[in-house]
């Protein structure tokens, strides 16, 4: 049941983990069957003390001969397997492998060959940890990147094999991007495990991604001290122990590293700009950090001011909607001051389940809107192919069932078309936001003369719905331009 709707890499990791499984219980097979020739070679020698022992003790020894040997040569080449995966990393193996298709073993091979892929890990980490994976806190591994402590402990029991591995994979994606990323196994990073900063953390923006942001963060033990424009939005969290800031140039002033998530690049230079803003609390080593989903030119602006006062500036958009950052499972997209991206490292696994860090200001913003212009394509597109079948007299349920079954499978489909369906579009991603998003990107595309002609459709497309009063919606709302 764990492979009906998944793809045919989560299917051959599940068929290589059950054929792990097998081999398993058939070495503990084999072993009963050492022990019950142990018994016989005992039985045989006091065969041999006894008279008449003749041509049939003579057999009889060669014949254990034999079993002995062949033990002996089984346990050889476990052992010699065993080796070579301990000094082998897995993307050797594979090299070594390539002739064959990956998935599941070759069934005449002997030696348990345990799957190494990131999909098997991720099954072992998620319903299979406690069988057997179990982190192994007491063991130091040097040369590893320190913020990819907590996330590895909870994939094996051998860490070492899987930080060089996961280590080594990092570099490589580094030096063909530019990027890098830190990563929490999931919201409660390992139980729990995560050792919060002992920096005092502002949060400005308390809307439907932050709220969710600055749960989290309180949660994992940070000291957080909030402000919103509408100030009614703080008290839950004064109750759950955040402090009230009563200015975000206070916020600012009182705090190490404040944090911003607002909706726009009005709100965002507003809130930096205005009357008792950001800008009026910035000294020498204060750290602002703008989530914000803005274009690159607003965010370049704002990192120059902060500089000039002598803080420090990182922009940190975030990809996902209202249930994944009240669960902690948001994407970071960083960018700016290195040093502060690292000090931001439990915050941002406490809010998400990774970050990357894309080089220079402006980078993270660019790439934010790229993500949201095919995420709000993606949404016209459902919207689009449900009203096509329901007008050609086709079941909008069975389309779902169907695609749903395909590639396109996925959370994100699932849960928009289900809006559509029951007619709910109670909002998890406001649709003017992403209709601002692919405005945005439009304008992205234009600046360096690069057509956007999909996005330029389906903004036309959210244009419709919000003229339809759809703006405080979800974005799934966009199904209400084609049916009016």
């Amino acid at each position: 049941m764990i492979k009906i709707n998944k793809g045919k890499r989560f299917q051959q990791a599940v068929d290589a983990v059950e054929e792990f499984l097998r081999r398993a219980k058939g070495k503990d097979q084999t072993s009963s069957h050492n022990s019950a020739d142990d018994k016989n070679r005992r039985n045989s020698s006091e065969e041999r003390s006894r008279p008449n022992s003749g041509d049939e003790k003579r057999k009889l020894s060669l014949s254990e001969g034999k079993v002995k040997k062949n033990v002996g040569e089984g346990k050889k080449r476990v052992s010699s397997g065993s080796s070579e995966r301990g000094s082998k990393s897995p993307l050797k193996r594979a090299q070594e492998q390539s002739p064959r298709k990956r998935g599941r073993p070759p069934k005449d091979e002997k030696d348990l060959t345990i799957p190494e892929s990131s999909t098997v890990k991720g099954v072992m980490a998620g319903p299979m940890a406690a069988f057997k994976w179990q982190p192994t806190v007491s063991e130091p591994v040097k040369d590893a990147d320190p913020h990819f402590h907590h996330f590895l402990l909870s994939q094996t029991e051998k860490p070492a094999v899987c930080y060089q591995a996961i280590t080594k994979k990092l570099k490589i994606c580094e030096e063909e991007t530019g990027s890098t990323s830190i990563q929490a196994a999931d919201s409660t990073a390992v139980n729990g495990s995560i050792t919060p900063t002992d920096k005092k953390i502002g949060f400005l923006g308390l809307g439907l991604m932050g709220s969710g942001i600055v749960s989290n963060l309180l949660k994992m033990g940070h000291t957080v001290t909030v402000w919103n424009r509408t100030a009614e939005k703080c008290d839950l969290f004064i109750q759950e122990g955040a402090r009230l800031g009563r200015t975000p140039a206070e916020v600012v002033s009182t705090c190490d590293i404040t944090f911003a998530c607002v909706s726009d690049p009005k709100a965002a230079k507003d809130l930096v700009l205005g009357p008792s803003g950001v800008l009026q609390g910035i000294r020498p080593g204060k750290c602002y950090v703008d989530m914000s989903t803005v274009d690159a030119d607003t965010v370049t602006e704002l990192a120059q001011v902060i500089v000039s006062r002598g803080g420090r500036f990182l922009e940190a958009p975030v990809s996902g909607n209202q249930q994944l950052s009240n669960d902690g499972m948001l994407v970071i997209l960083a960018a700016g001051d290195r040093g502060l991206y690292e000090d931001c490292s439990s915050c941002f696994q406490a809010m998400g389940k990774t970050s990357f860090f894309l080089g220079e200001v402006g980078n993270a913003a660019k790439m934010m809107l790229i993500v949201n212009m095919v995420q709000g394509s993606f949404m016209a597109t459902i919207a689009e192919g449900l009203t096509l079948a329901q007008v050609t007299g086709q079941s909008q349920q069975t389309l779902l069932d169907i695609l749903n079954q395909g590639q396109l499978a996925s959370i994100f489909l699932d849960q928009k078309c289900q809006n559509i369906l029951q007619g709910n579009f109670k909002p998890d991603f406001y649709l003017k936001y992403i209709q601002k998003d692919l405005r945005l990107a439009i304008a992205l595309g234009d600046a360096v003369n690069h057509p956007t002609p999909m996005a330029a459709a389906a903004n036309e497309v959210y244009k419709r719905a919000k003229a339809l009063d759809q703006s405080d919606n979800d974005m799934s709302a966009v199904y209400r331009a084609y049916i009016h």
